[in-house]
């Protein structure tokens, strides 16, 4: 087996594309008064934060019907219960259920504090760098507190 020769004078040294995050450029802050969105964009975003929250809670209420059901399959009847494959399979769909559920209550919470943002007019503004959210952004997920660039971490947070 023959090992190639290797030439050190072709070499390039290795320079990753990463900055650390001491080194990154820190966001501008904003000057003068901090825009915000008016009034007709607000209720906008409040009726369709709450179509959202209307959905969400729906689904909440299917979640939690389906985990309490007491049928012959929910295992309620124990008279002529004996134990099968399907037992296991039962519990563990409880448990997926009961994660679904915990995510819907989140996601409702973080819904609630985006209409409590809403009526404080501090809705659409980024806690991180102060600017506004695009309203696209705001428009796929209205319970958004981050720019897109705060979120990607392309900016890092003002040290006040």
């Amino acid at each position: 087996m023959k090992v190639p020769k290797i030439n050190t004078k072709s070499s390039v040294t290795y320079s990753p594309g990463y900055t650390p995050l001491e080194k990154r450029v820190e966001a501008p802050k904003p000057q003068g008064p901090l825009v915000k969105y008016n009034d007709t964009d607000l209720a906008e975003f409040r009726d369709l934060i709450n179509k959202k929250l209307d959905a969400a809670k729906k689904e909440l209420a299917y979640l939690q019907g389906l985990i309490t059901r007491k049928d012959e399959m929910g295992g309620d009847n124990d008279d002529a219960r004996y134990m099968t494959m399907e037992d296991g399979t039962m519990s563990m769909e409880k448990e997926q259920l009961s994660q679904m559920a915990s995510r819907q209550i989140t996601y409702i919470d973080h819904l609630e504090k985006a209409i409590m943002r809403i009526e404080n007019k501090t809705y659409g503004i980024c806690r991180v760098t102060g600017r506004l959210i695009d309203k696209a952004r705001l428009r796929a997920v209205p319970h958004a507190t981050l720019s897109l660039e705060a979120k990607l971490g392309l900016v890092k947070p003002n040290q006040d």
